[in-house]
């Protein structure tokens, strides 16, 4: 340890790890679950995880900006780097308070993941992300920063080093170390580079000022003008290849006054409202699209109710059954395809598994058609927000350039709902009634997450900015928002408090001080657990449920064969009307047309004509048209006047006129009709296409049975076997709960006691982290002994797989080839064969 290291100052992440209380180690490992999948069997392990590029690259990327911008100034910072140092590359030479004052956070959030050890005084950061932040040829640095003039001049030769240290005013040294440190030293001396640079031509400065902020390479020819060759002398421009030179880091950070970024961004941006309306007018709003939503969901599963498309071979719906899908809702295909996906996240809608596999309704969907409509709806809400299955990639291309299909593969994004979740939280942060600007939502996550990569700065087509798009049109379509403000309904299913403004948290003043994850701007909320989110998901539906409008038992007949249903219709009126009436408007007030094929399709389900006269008068508020009296006993008839059955198929009628009126109709041809019997025509096709042909000519057969009985179509409901609804992908492993994070840190810490326990030195017991060596019988009488001291011990372990392993225990009893005893590491009383047991050292007395 050097004189100027503190005593107290870890020498190694392990040892920073090792300081920790239980809390903090509990946010590392809720905040990287990665590292405890599985659980590390000490903090040596859990250290050397927490260094992997695999986790180091999941931890930056969940980074905010400023404390992503804060990493990368320690990549070019000296290492170790004192607070100050970095605080110089934040905040400049002219210290701005607002980054000197958020400093602090981002430090304590980069201590907090295990991407930064060590004290104030000596700041690292961790190896693996050093080397993914640090500038090089390949990667150029974020800060758009170069190589250090150290790393620049790495393989100069020593007369040419020193050739620059005499053009640059300094006295020559004898060795290349001592010249590089210094002109490293000038550099970095603010007024004497200034008076270097004073002494530059102007097209030398101009030459700076445009490497200065990134990239910081440039290209030269064999013979550069003179601006370049004082550059160059001087050592303000380096060569790192024939042809190439770059801007060393200590000369560009003294042109930007200190700062190793052009525009830190300490502070998260604001999400200003762009509108505002009243609470009340956001609700009901919201309200009426809820309605909506349900509405369209069982339309769409009403539509397949006899089995839907088939199933692509790949998986998923056809373009063309999309399409169809989209013109029988009236909406858009990307709605189609929106409210497609969310019927099978919701369970309501899955394919059903035969050979010639169809999409349907699923036995969910009827438990879900008979429960209240605020909880329908609240189902297909928090359906929504934890679905990691994204409609809006339908139509795109996966990584194989294979177009996306809905309800096909390729659809889970695991940012989905986290996205949600923080659009809607953002949303929710706002006074009630407030709607904001779609930029402003995207400029907050970007800053929250920022990209790595070639869109960080400021892109909207990466996949986080998209999902925040799609969730915040979704949100509308859902009735989860009004007129782009949050509902009430919908606050309640995040599990938001009521209050427009959460109360601020106190700002750290210091550099060593740390705030909880919760307080600090820019983490995010944990996410409610399964118990929080059933009772979240149950407030919404209570206030939802007194917005929606009540289902009524009537509807109103007009003499132009029509009906208006002024609102939602009860389920068993709907069901009858859907029948027999065709659907001619939807709105406010939905309209059905009576006609005599619709006419014909409740007398076909059984229905008879007295039947149809009772409902309607039974259903009315007006009395029932003449007109549609007069419908209803004209189509009910003529209604199995003639009957069709089986030969392929065949048509008997009494009236044999009507059979040459049907022989001598030209429409007729196609289905190649002849006659057996004065009252039978026969036909080489089947029953169903000889209905259909003859129905379309204007006649009204019925179909009948072998017997001869007339055949009563009913609509015949396809519903697939029991399923469940689709799994969320998970970004990672989940975070873990208290149970869990509890079980892990005991486990670690026992497992670290027994690694690090200090043995006393024996002939038998090894050093380093190798298993201790003794006979049989020096063991045994080891342990007997222990059980009288009651002495802890050391032991090693070879289970019967042939794991080696080793333990610190507390013997209890020693009988039968057998110790009993308290096991430290696992925390628990344990026995071990006594032949199993490789060897035992007693631990040192301190």
């Amino acid at each position: 340890m050097s004189a100027h290291t503190p005593p107290s100052a870890p020498r190694s992440l392990a040892e920073a790890l090792r300081a920790r209380d239980e809390a903090s180690l509990a946010a590392l490992l809720r905040s990287r679950p990665d590292l405890i999948t599985p659980v590390p069997t000490d903090l040596t392990q859990l250290a050397t995880r927490a260094g992997t590029r695999a986790s180091v690259l999941r931890a930056l990327e969940r980074l905010d900006r400023f404390a992503l911008q804060t990493a990368e100034a320690l990549a070019v910072a000296p290492e170790p780097a004192s607070y100050e140092i970095l605080l110089g590359l934040m905040a400049g030479y002219a210290r701005d308070e607002t980054v000197a004052a958020a400093l602090p956070r981002a430090v304590a959030t980069l201590r907090e993941q295990a991407l930064v050890w060590g004290d104030d005084e000596r700041l690292r950061l961790v190896r693996t992300a050093r080397e993914l932040l640090a500038p090089s040829a390949q990667h150029p640095s974020p800060t758009g920063l170069g190589p250090s003039v150290q790393e620049a001049t790495a393989g100069m030769s020593p007369g040419r080093i020193q050739e620059i240290v005499g053009a640059a005013g300094l006295a020559s040294t004898h060795d290349s170390v001592s010249a590089v440190g210094a002109l490293t030293a000038l550099f970095t001396h603010r007024k004497k580079m200034a008076a270097l640079l004073a002494k530059a031509p102007e097209a030398a400065r101009e030459v700076l000022s445009r490497l200065v902020w990134g990239p910081p390479y440039g290209q030269v020819t064999a013979d550069p003008a003179a601006h370049l060759r004082w550059l160059l002398d001087r050592g303000l421009l380096l060569p790192t290849a024939p042809g190439t030179v770059v801007l060393p880091r200590e000369v560009a950070l003294h042109l930007r006054e200190g700062r190793a970024h052009r525009t830190p961004e300490p502070l998260p941006p604001a999400v200003e409202p762009a509108a505002t309306h009243g609470p009340q007018i956001v609700d009901a709003t919201a309200a009426g699209q809820a309605y909506t939503a349900l509405a369209t969901v069982e339309e769409l599963l009403k539509d397949w109710d006899e089995g839907g498309p088939a199933v692509l071979r790949a998986g998923g719906l056809s373009v063309r059954d999309l399409k169809r899908t989209a013109v029988a809702l009236d909406v858009p295909e990307p709605v189609a395809a929106f409210w497609v996906e969310l019927a099978y996240a919701a369970g309501l809608l899955a394919s059903d598994g035969e050979a010639d596999e169809r999409y349907a309704a699923t036995p969910a969907y009827d438990e879900w058609l008979e429960r209240p409509p605020a909880e329908r709806w609240a189902r297909l809400a928090e359906a929504w927000l934890l679905a990691t299955r994204t409609s809006g990639l339908v139509g795109g291309r996966d990584a194989k350039d294979r177009t996306l299909s809905a309800l096909g593969p390729g659809l889970d994004r695991s940012a989905a709902p986290e996205v949600r979740q923080r659009v809607l939280t953002l949303l929710a942060g706002l006074p009630q009634g407030a709607a904001p600007s779609a930029e402003s939502v995207l400029a907050r996550l970007l800053w929250e997450r920022p990209l790595r990569g070639p869109q960080r700065d400021g892109g909207t087509d990466d996949l986080r900015s998209r999902l925040a798009r799609w969730t915040l049109s979704e949100a509308e379509l859902l009735g989860v928002t009004g007129r782009g403000a949050l509902s009430s309904q919908g606050r309640a299913l995040l599990g938001a408090p009521a209050a427009a403004h959460p109360s601020a948290a106190a700002e750290p003043s210091g550099p060593g001080d740390k705030l909880p994850v919760h307080h600090r701007p820019g983490a995010l909320p944990e996410p409610l657990s399964p118990t929080e989110q059933t009772v979240a998901t149950a407030a919404a539906a209570q206030l939802l449920a007194p917005l929606l409008p009540e289902p009524l038992d009537h509807v109103l007949l007009q003499a132009d064969l029509t009906a208006v249903a002024p609102g939602p219709l009860r389920r068993p009126l709907a069901d009858m009307l859907g029948i027999l009436a065709d659907v001619e408007s939807k709105g406010g007030a939905t309209v059905y047309r009576f006609t005599p094929a619709s006419v014909r399709r409740a007398l076909d389900a059984g229905r008879a004509a007295a039947d149809l006269h009772a409902f309607l008068t039974a259903h009315s508020r007006t009395p029932v048209p003449q007109p549609l009296a007069y419908l209803i006993d004209d189509v009910a008839r003529k209604h199995g006047h003639l009957r069709v059955g089986a030969a392929s198929a065949y048509v008997r009628c009494d009236d044999d006129a009507l059979l040459n009126e049907i022989l001598a109709d030209k429409r007729a041809a196609p289905l190649r009709l002849r006659r057996l019997a004065p009252t039978v025509l026969a036909a080489p096709t089947d029953p169903a296409t000889l209905l259909e042909g003859l129905r379309a000519m204007g006649y009204a057969p019925a179909a009948e049975s072998a017997e001869g009985d007339v055949l009563i179509t009913r609509a015949n409901a396809h519903r697939t076997p029991p399923r469940t609804a689709p799994e969320p992908v998970p970004d990672g492993p989940p975070p873990p709960d208290a149970t869990l994070l509890a079980a892990a840190i005991r486990a670690i810490r026992a497992g670290d006691l027994a690694a690090t326990a200090p043995r006393k030195p024996s002939g038998g017991a090894p050093t380093g982290s190798e298993l201790p060596r003794t006979s049989s019988a020096e063991t045994l009488a080891t342990m007997q002994a222990a059980v009288l001291t009651g002495e802890s011990l050391w032991i090693g372990y070879v289970n019967a797989e042939g794991t080696a392993s080793q333990h610190v225990i507390a013997p209890i009893r020693v009988e039968g080839g057998f110790v009993t005893a308290y096991d430290h590491t696992a925390d628990e009383v344990r026995t071990y064969p006594l032949h199993r047991v490789t060897g035992v050292a007693e631990l040192a007395e301190d």
